[in-house]
């Protein structure tokens, strides 16, 4: 048996114990992911100050979000666990007819690198609420706060029940051969593929939050310092490394020119005439994707900046 279906098994039999299912085991591990949270919150800023340059103060953002999902997921319990009667018809009138929530078992979460704290420890959040096991697999490409996490979570988490899985894309191979009753993963379209086909042979239910391109339609009735400053922030938060965020524009000819001078004017109110130097902006993860994007530069004429620094995974704050 290999270590990962080891690691399996210990979840299964820990699920099949019953253990996860009583609601005070729920809400001690969700209490568990908080004290994970604010414990230890230099150290996860730090890994991701690492990975990916991310600024403190946009950070504690993302950090904090978990939180109140923790209250929802607390207070759902005790609605969860009942069995709600519903309405009868002429076919079940002799019935006792009621809904039943029942987790699906255990759950294999893998999680992406753009917001490598976040994506991991949201769905681990459902999964907990619900009672189910989760075997978590964070992304290698962000591999300061992978460590972190494989770190911490077994520190504060049941060791069976949330076992975390850290490694490339063989051990997620390895992961992805053996049976979960549910897997969520975020992340791009040709992986997504991949663990669609895998999930097919056991008939595995999956939800698969999956990148795609995101339009914003301008006319000539829009407010444009408005827009400018919703764009530059939705799109350059992260250095665009966000699966929403904006990735082109439709519009009157007669509005791109005073749109891009405003552009220029929000960029420099929020990261200053030397972007390179503010705190407040991130840097592309790593060289694979540095060299993807500086490939997409020839695909138009730079209108707003196009600074490289490949040392740096460094791109500028650009329009195209």
């Amino acid at each position: 048996m290999s270590a990962h279906e080891e690691l399996l098994a210990r979840a299964r039999s820990a699920f099949d114990s019953g253990k996860t299912r009583p609601a005070t085991f729920r809400i001690s591990q969700l209490e568990a992911v908080v004290s994970l949270l604010e414990k230890n919150e230099d150290a996860i800023l730090e890994a991701l100050k690492k990975d990916l340059h991310k600024a403190f103060p946009a950070d504690v953002d993302w950090l904090i979000t978990p939180k109140p999902q923790i209250c929802i997921g607390m207070g759902r319990i005790q609605h969860i666990t009942p069995k709600p009667q519903i309405c009868i018809g002429m076919a079940t009138r002799v019935d006792d007819c009621f809904i039943k929530s029942e987790p699906f078992g255990v759950t294999l979460i893998i999680g992406a690198w753009n917001y490598p704290v976040h994506l991991v420890l949201i769905p681990l959040i459902g999964a907990i609420a619900a009672g189910n096991c989760a075997v978590l697999k964070p992304s290698e490409v962000s591999e300061h706060t992978a460590k972190i996490l494989s770190e911490l979570i077994p520190k504060y988490l049941d060791k069976d029940c949330f076992p975390v899985v850290c490694g490339g894309p063989e051990e997620t191979q390895s992961l992805l051969q053996l049976r979960f009753d549910y897997i969520f993963y975020t992340g791009g379209q040709s992986i997504g593929k991949i663990i669609m086909q895998a999930a097919a042979k056991h008939l595995t239910p999956v939800t698969l939050e999956l990148g795609g391109k995101n339009p914003c339609y301008l006319d000539e009735s829009c407010d444009i310092p408005v827009v400018a400053r919703r764009l530059a922030w939705s799109r350059f938060f992260n250095a665009g490394q966000t699966c929403v965020a904006p990735d082109y524009l439709l519009c009157p000819r007669e509005v791109q020119e005073a749109l891009v001078s405003a552009l220029s004017r929000c960029l420099e109110e929020f990261y200053g005439k030397e972007p390179k130097a503010s705190p407040d902006f991130g840097r592309i993860i790593n060289a694979r994707h540095f060299h993807r994007l500086k490939g997409l530069l020839d695909s138009g004429q730079v209108a707003i900046g196009g600074q490289l620094d490949e040392q740096d995974h460094y791109i500028g704050n650009t329009r195209l």
